[in-house]
Order: structure tokens, then sequence, then C-alpha cells
């Protein structure tokens, strides 16, 4: 049985472009546009990261083409793949836009060899699973599987001006929207990664029959602990909105979830349970699991509402250096608050919401480099409370434990924000995950080609064969610094002689292969590290490769102290020939600088110390500023120190 989730569309121009004969299904791209738009736009463009076309329409196509390559080597069908696609106006202002949209134009259900009976799935793998098209081309309707609609306004004066579309392969966008991660995103729903059943009423899709989609066999509530397959209606329209205990209940996707997520983003406090949820910036530096630990301050700037930090110089300018700013959202951008409080000399910022719920400041800046964290409204409003008291000292750190997107049960959350966001909730991955995932609500900019844990719950659905963990016992012996390197020891009981292979992580980035291990007859397994760099938190994990798989256990975090840790002190100048010289320990050799502030927070001058290496130097500052109170702040491996000093003449 059939039923139609878009309406159908009248062909006028068609073009196929098929992705090329490499990929596991073939998916077809329909251009629907007229001539002289869209698809056909034929204004002169110069190739742009890795896209070859001369012209817009030529850009756009072979974007789309690329996105179903990507798409198509990733899953395996032996029925070809439709897409019907065009360039419109869509929605869209000065400051938000409706990037794009597509769906699956038809779902089914009860195929004799549908692997879940009773369940609608999407047209793309209910052709899958069935291996014959159930909806071939009749008359003028083309057949194809799947409707996508992209914003032809993008960029124009009333439509995200100057944001406009990017072409290119490589995702090097800079202030532009990233078209092939928008492509991968929206194709990923018209796949399947989506419910016909309403979030907002819990009413299953009005077939005849009245069934859930397949999404819903997974679908979980961790309140209730029901499947949306076994909830009633209502239910499941509270279940959209329970907020961090909605989540995905697929074996596929747990385990690889268990190895592709970092550890969750926190600020530890000396009150309540101990710590605060955090999401982590899309810019400044790395949360490590050692985290950044220093007082926490509330910025005053001169203009109401005085706390959204956007204004300067900071009335409590002076309270700055070395704290952790706490600013509440609203007003200006996430990256001019954090630009701020670094050059007023914080070294951390906390970022309050401003409405209910969690939220992940993006935003570029790579100038910023001291780490930004966003915590909730009412979890800002205890720590406030908590500041009236007295001095607080909180940690911006990543968990030891907790894994960001993963509730406490090893599900990976959904997206469920109170209240109700149509076309987002429920149908995406929760903003918790880190790294960032291709099939969350928003675009992030450090978004790839990686279609990450979406393959994990493909393989759920019924795209993918199903993974089969292979048992076995691992056992972490010991982990300890020597001569500044991790040097990690696992026992495997059943591995004794087995052929390991080792996998590595600096946190936060993806985890990487780094070659095999061999136990030595004892089952007794030994790694050091040489390529740590001090300063840096690292994650290892290891698995035994058997004739039918591997799985991956032994998980360790290791920080990697510092050998030298940073300092600055001014020095006079009878004692250094230089009215305005400093002696700074740099705590490795990575890049590092020294800048000097005015009283205001406003930065006079940068020396970038990055050649100088590890240990202690005499710095030079010129030319020395006016008489009047400063300070100088050095910075490296996103720690920072600071020190106020008075010119006299």
């Amino acid at each position: 049985m059939r039923t139609i989730v878009r309406a159908l569309a009248t062909v006028s121009l068609l073009a196929l472009v098929a992705v090329p004969s490499f990929a596991a299904v073939t998916i077809t791209i329909i251009n629907l546009d007229h001539a002289g738009e869209g698809f056909n736009d034929p204004t002169p463009v110069a190739p742009v990261g890795g896209n070859p076309g001369v012209t817009v329409g030529q850009q756009r196509l072979l974007c789309f083409q690329q996105a179903a390559s990507i798409w198509g080597a990733a899953l395996t069908s032996s029925v070809p793949i439709q897409i019907q696609a065009e360039f419109n106006p869509l929605t869209c202002t000065a400051t938000s836009a409706v990037l794009g949209l597509a769906g699956p134009r038809f779902v089914e259900i009860n195929q004799p060899l549908f692997e879940f009976q009773n369940y609608w799935y999407p047209e793309a793998l209910a052709n899958k699973e069935a291996g014959v098209d159930l909806t071939p081309p009749f008359g003028t309707e083309n057949g194809s599987d799947i409707a996508a609609q992209f914003n032809s306004n993008l960029g124009q004066p009333t439509c995200l001006s100057g944001s406009g579309w990017y072409y290119g392969f490589d995702h090097n966008e800079g202030a532009l929207i990233d078209l092939l991660a928008v492509l991968l995103h929206e194709f990923g729903h018209g796949l399947g990664f989506s419910t016909f059943t309403s979030g907002s009423t819990g009413n299953y899709l009005n077939g005849p029959p009245l069934a859930p989609a397949v999404w819903d066999k997974f679908l979980f509530d961790e309140t209730t602990a029901l499947h949306w397959d076994q909830n009633t209606a209502p239910q499941r329209a509270a279940s959209a909105v329970n907020t961090n205990n909605l989540t995905w209940d697929g074996n596929d996707t747990r385990l690889q979830a268990s190895t592709f997520l970092s550890h969750s983003p926190e600020v530890v406090v000396p009150f309540g349970s101990g710590s605060l949820p955090a999401n982590a910036a899309a810019f400044g530096a790395a949360l490590t699991l050692g985290g950044v630990l220093a007082p926490a301050v509330l910025v005053v700037d001169p203009t109401v509402p005085t706390s959204d930090g956007c204004e300067t110089p900071y009335t409590n300018a002076g309270a700055m250096a070395g704290k952790i700013v706490v600013i509440d959202r609203g007003v200006c951008t996430f990256v001019i608050k954090a630009k701020n409080a670094q050059n007023a000399g914080a070294i951390g910022c906390i970022l309050v919401n401003n409405v209910a719920g969690a939220f992940s400041p993006g935003g570029v800046d790579p100038t910023i480099t001291l780490p930004v964290v966003a915590i909730s409204q009412a979890d800002g409003a205890a720590l406030k409370t908590a500041m009236l008291g007295g001095p607080v000292s909180v940690n911006l750190r990543l968990s030891p434990t907790a894994i960001a997107g993963l509730h406490p049960s090893g599900r990976v959350r959904m997206y469920a924000p109170n209240p109700w966001q149509g076309g987002s909730s429920v149908s995406h991955w929760d903003v918790s995950a880190t790294p960032n995932l291709l099939m969350e609500p928003a675009l992030n900019p450090d978004l790839t080609s990686n279609l990450d844990l979406t393959i994990g719950l493909f393989r759920d659905i019924g795209w993918l064969p199903h993974s089969v963990p292979v048992a076995t016992q691992l056992a972490l012996v010991s982990s300890e610094i020597v001569a500044g390197h991790p040097r990690l020891t696992w026992f495997s009981a059943d591995g004794a002689n087995e052929t390991m292979r080792l996998y590595r992580r600096a946190v936060p980035d993806e985890w990487k292969a780094a070659g095999n291990l061999y136990a030595d007859g004892s089952g007794m397994v030994t790694y050091e590290d040489m390529d740590a760099v001090r300063g840096h938190s690292y994650e290892y994990k290891i698995g035994i490769i058997t004739p039918t798989g591997e799985r991956q256990l032994g998980q360790v975090w290791v920080d990697v102290p510092l050998e030298a840790q940073l300092a600055i002190k001014r020095l006079s100048e009878h004692a250094s020939g230089n009215p305005l010289a400093f002696a700074v320990t740099l705590s490795g050799d990575g890049p590092a600088a020294l800048e000097l502030l005015d009283a205001s927070g406003r930065r006079l001058a940068r020396r970038d110390l990055g050649a100088l290496g590890t240990g202690a130097h005499h710095v030079n500052m010129d030319p020395a500023p006016r008489p009047g109170i400063y300070w100088a702040r050095v910075s490296q491996a996103g720690k920072t120190l600071s020190t106020r000093f008075v010119m006299l003449q």
C-alpha cells in the first residue's frame, strides 16, 4: 500500500544525473528547474573547492551529484534512487532563512520482504527491502523517491544578506553556507532519517492502515521505558518534549556511538550535584579533561542590560583578568561576547541562556583562544545565586565519565526541546552531541562529508547489515606518564596471542586507528605514546581482531602535564634596560602570544612568542605606552595568565 507524503510534481524539464558507478547504490538527480534558473542558471563563476563547474547552475548540479555520490557509496540497494530537485524562493529574511528541505515522496507498508511488518517505510528504503521499484514512472510522473527544494534567494539583500551558497566540495565555506553539508543533511531525511508520526499530537500517519513509522520502533522514552510504537498518542506527544529523555534504541547506533562520541562538556561547581551540564561553543579553545579552573565573575557592561557583555569597556574590567566570566545570551553575537571577555583578560567564558533549555553557541573567530561553554537559564541562575555568597571557583572541562549526546542508559539522545519545534523535534540528534553530528537540527561550521552516527541508525532501520559484536575481555592494568609520555598497559584474558589494533584521539578530535599492537604471550599489551603533546588530553582503546570481527575495549584517558607552568612577570627598567620588559615562562613549544591591554581591556599591542619554545624568556614590548594602568597577558594552549602594572612616565 502507498501513501503520498508530498504532492506529485508536473515535470516540465528533466535532466538526469547519476552518481558514478563505484556507488553501492545509484542515486539520480532529476532537475525540475526551468531554463535560466536554479540548476540552469548561466551566470559565469570560477571553479571552487574541487567543484569544476563554470556556471552557477553547473556548480549547483555538481554539488548535488557529489552529495548523491557520498550517500550512494555508503548505502546498499539493487534499486536505483531518484531525487527530484529544484531551487525555489523559500522563506527568508535578512537574518534567517529556510535553506532547504527534502523528504520521501511516498511511504510503503507490509511488503512481503520488509524486515518489520505493520510499519511505514520511506520509499527509497522500501524499494531496497522489496528489491523492486514500488513507484515506477507513469504518465508525466517521474516516479522519484525523494523531493528536494533549496533556497534560490540565499545571499540576496533580503535573504541572509552577505551569506550565499558555497558550492565547493571541501567544506571551506567561511562566511558562506556550505551547500554540500546541507544536501547531505536533507538527503538523510529523504532516505529515512525521520518519522511520519506527528510529534505534536502523537498520532500515527493516517494510512490506511493506521500504523507507526519504522522510526518509531527505535524511538525510546526513558521516562516511560516504552518505544513510540508502544506508547499511546498522548504519551508520544509528551515524549516529543521530554528533553534529554527521548533516545534512539538501536544496537548498531549504540555500538557506533561508543567509539564516536566524545566526553560531555561540564562546569564543575561547589554546589548542588557538583557540576552543570554545558555545550561547547563552535569557536574558542578546545575543552580538556583537566579543564580550566578559576573564580567566576559576572560581567557588568556600561549599557542596559549590563549582563550581556556586548559593550566595552566593562564597568568591572579590572576584575576580569585570570577569571572565568559569566555572560547572559542576547543582543550581540556569541563571538563578540567571548572576544570582549578575552580582551578584558578572562581565561574562560560561560554563556547563560536567556530562555529555557540548552543551546550550542555558533560562530567563527579564530582569534578567540579561551574556552567558551553554554549553560541553561536555570543552571545560570543557580550559579549566579551561589556567586552572591562570595567567590566561586569553577572548572570548564570535559567530564571524565559522561559522554556528550548519550543518556546515562547508553542510548543516543534525540532532539526533544520544550516547547515543540515543528520540523526539528524528534527527527534529529540532540544538540548536546560532541563532535557535532550531520543530523542535528542546526548547521554547524565544523561538519565535513562524514555521515557519522547516521550510518549506525541506518543499519538499525535496515539500510545496511546489522553489526555483530565480538565477545572478549580486556582490562586496563596501568596508565602513567613516563618522561612526559603516556605509557599504557592492558591485559587480555582471551587474547594472549592475538593481534590488537590501537585507537587514539587527541580529545576532542575524532578517533583514529594508530596501528597494531601485539600481546607478549601472557596477555599483556603495552603502548607508549611518543607523539603526545604536553598540556593536552588523550584517549586510547584497543580492539582484539578475530575472524568474525572486532570489539573495541580498554578505554582510558590521560592528561599529559605541562613540563613548565605558564608565568609572566614585569621586569623593572633598571634590571632590563627597557621600560616595558617581561619575564615570560612558556609551558610548551606550541603557539603563544604576549598582549598589552589598557585598563578597559582594549588590546594595544601583541607579540607572537610561538618560536621561543618551552621555558623562561625575556620579552620586550615596544613602544612603551603613556602613563596609566595596564595589563599584560600571556596565552598558550588555551591557558591565559595576566599581570597588572602601572606606567609612571
